[in-house]
């Protein structure tokens, strides 16, 4: 029986001199927001570019010496080369509006985004939704605003999991590795060349993590990784799964994320002026910059707290209490009993930190609790979530009126580059000009709007369709021909969907509250809809249900039975294993974007907005940002704001 492998070596291919800025471009995520970037690489060997999962590192790593020595004579290829790195150079080095404008004069300040998730490209699989997605999206704004920031998370070697259906249409999930070295990853170094090492304080042990660096434009993630042979097996599972495990797996990974990531940031060198907790996950670095605070100050702890607080800002994200950790007072004794003594305070003080309650003794330890104590600005994600964050949080602050709670409101945003259609670009380069990017918010650019042809428009809205009907295509006859479906339905996968009918997209999280069977309520009147011969519409669905999410596992399990129905077999597709690159097709190419959560449990839903740009409309209830965006005139409302006590009304009533 053959043994495991003594060493495992990889063989690359030589990079000719000539093309050596391939390999710096690939290591700069700048170029995923950039069209002439992507077409670059694509331009090397589409095929393989697609099937590598749009990764120039693992791009490069596969193509052969003989097409890199063909690249090297190419004259056009040269031109391209070297047009894409005089651009990235220009970006790096060009004037900031943060530098001009919001600091022209005085020293920088550092501020460090802390989140559970970033969601930046496909290749780099440390997300799973809308929170890491948004993270993501705020290193690249800050990057061409020049912000001086610098984000911390985990590296999660297997990542959230890849999703498939069985043949029932139930979910299934696997966790695949994911080598290091196929992800565009620089290795901190320590003033030796040694990979730069910090340890956090477990019980009876040290967990040590490496630290690794990805370059988002201007902008470094910093990403902690505890799969070290120093560490026991179990502790290098810490950073395998992204919300995977139990609750003790999850204080872990906030151990790590918070105290290792503030940690991480001093032997980098970095002293944050500010930092933004994310959701609450992150909540722990305020205890370390406490902790250090007292070390380094000889400060007591009430006057440590008060002066971490002042640079501190937190972000809720979700509406629903459950969706906030919280721990059993037991689990946070075990894991930060000993760390206390270095904050110089007992049991019952750090416990009430984290409770609404402090004099509850039975209330769990609640990181949501601790992130808004520990904060000086705090913010829901829309106007509403900011009215619901406060009604959900007011005991924290007795005597106060939900109305008075200190939860503001900054309603999400996108990054435009990122999730706009390259074709869209072209169109807006010609008709706006060259500074729409830069500056964004300048109404008299937009204006410029009115000047493209509502033909021209039309038409490259119409090849962004095509591109999604390809798309979806092409993924369910990977999904057929690997559940081993019958010749005839492979054969008949090419054929569903009509690139030139309506299209309507639905792609989230699979939660109950967010109803993706809604439009299914009643089913021969859908079907008439769908089927209509003048005016014919079509749905494509997309999303995961959390692993332990049963009644989200069964909505997509009924679409798939659903879309299985002689009149709905070629007008619904379910496209398996949502990512960002299932997202961009999605979103650049449907006609109609559906949302229908049950009001007010949808924080913000910026998948909307990332539609918006790419000529699409929104049908969508009035929660999160559309109750601030719809205006009438601009998509579709699903109701008029109202909210139910009885959800199967409600369910029934907007269905219709």
């Amino acid at each position: 029986m053959p043994g495991r492998p003594l060493r495992t070596f990889t063989i690359l291919p030589h990079i000719p001199e000539k093309l050596a800025h391939l390999r710096d471009l690939a290591y700069n995520l700048w170029w995923s927001w950039n069209p002439d970037a992507i077409a670059l690489f694509r331009r090397i060997d589409t095929e393989l570019y697609e099937s590598v999962e749009n990764s120039p590192i693992r791009l490069l790593a596969s193509i052969p010496q003989s097409r890199f020595d063909e690249l090297a004579q190419d004259d056009g290829f040269l031109v391209h080369l070297d047009r894409v790195w005089r651009k990235l150079n220009e970006y790096l080095t060009r004037p900031t509006w943060f530098k001009e404008k919001a600091m022209p004069t005085g020293e920088m300040p550092l501020f460090a985004y802390f989140s559970m998730e970033f969601g930046l490209h496909e290749s780099l699989p440390v997300y799973s939704g809308g929170l890491g997605v948004l993270a993501g999206d705020h290193l690249k704004s800050a990057s061409d605003m020049g912000v001086p920031m610098v984000g911390m998370t985990l590296l999660y070697r297997q990542g959230y999991f890849r999703q498939y259906l069985n043949p029932e249409g139930w979910q299934q999930e696997r966790y695949p590795d994911h080598d290091t070295f196929h992800l565009p990853l620089i290795s901190e170094q320590t003033a030796e060349g040694e990979p730069l090492l910090v340890s956090v304080p477990f019980p009876g042990r040290d967990v040590w993590v490496r630290v690794w660096r990805v370059q988002v434009g201007r902008v470094p993630l910093y990403l902690l990784d505890a799969n070290l042979a120093r560490n026991s097996i179990e502790d290098r599972g810490i950073t395998a799964q992204l919300y995977g495990g139990d609750q003790d797996m999850r204080i872990r990974q906030e151990m790590l994320l918070g105290i290792g990531g503030i940690r991480a940031l001093s032997a980098l060198g970095h002293r944050p002026t500010v930092c933004h907790m994310n959701e609450g996950h992150s909540a722990f670095c305020s205890l370390e910059r406490i902790r250090v605070m007292i070390e380094e100050h000889h400060l007591d702890f009430a006057t440590a707290f008060e002066a971490v607080k002042a640079g501190t800002c937190f972000t809720t994200h979700t509406p629903v209490p459950a969706g906030n950790d919280a721990f059993p007072p037991a689990v946070v004794e075990h894991y930060l009993g000993n760390y206390l003594h270095s904050l110089g305070i007992d049991r019952h003080t750090f416990l009430a930190l984290g409770r609404q309650d402090p004099r509850d003794e039975s209330e769990p330890f609640g990181m949501t609790v601790l992130a808004l104590r520990a904060s000086n600005t705090s913010n829901g994600v829309s106007k509403l979530h900011g009215q619901v964050s406060r009604r959900m949080w007011h005991r924290i602050w007795p005597g106060f009126h939900a109305s008075e709670v200190p939860i503001g409101s900054i309603t999400n945003g996108v990054h435009v580059p990122s999730w706009l259609a390259p074709e869209m670009s072209h169109l807006f380069d010609r008709y706006l000009g060259l500074k729409w990017q830069e500056w964004p918010t300048n109404a008299e650019i937009w204006k410029r709007v009115e000047r493209i042809p509502d033909e021209e428009l039309w038409r490259t809205h119409e090849r962004r369709r095509e591109s999604l009907v390809a798309l979806a295509r092409r993924r369910l006859y990977v999904q057929l021909q690997r559940r081993r479906a019958s010749p005839n339905e492979i054969a008949q996968s090419y054929e569903v969907l009509d690139p030139e009918a309506l299209t309507i997209g639905f792609a989230r999280r699979f939660a109950t509250y967010k109803r993706g069977t809604l439009i299914f309520h009643d089913p021969d009147r859908l079907a008439h809809i769908l089927n209509d011969k003048d005016r014919p519409v079509q749905l494509v669905f997309a999303g995961k249900a959390h692993p332990k999410d049963a009644g989200g596992k069964d909505l997509i399990a009924q679409i798939q039975k659903l879309s299985r129905r002689p009149e709905f077999r070629r007008k619904i597709v379910f496209i398996e294993d949502y990512d960002m690159n299932i997202a961009r097709t999605l979103v650049q190419g449907v006609d109609v974007w559906l949302n229908n959560p049950r009001r007010p449990m949808e924080a913000s839903g910026t998948s909307g907005m990332k539609v918006c740009g790419n000529g699409g409309l929104n049908f969508s209830v009035l929660d999160g940002w559309w109750v601030e965006g719809y205006n009438g005139d601009n998509g579709f409302a699903i109701g008029a704001g109202e909210e139910y006590e009885d959800t199967e009304t409600q369910d029934l009533i907007e269905s219709r």
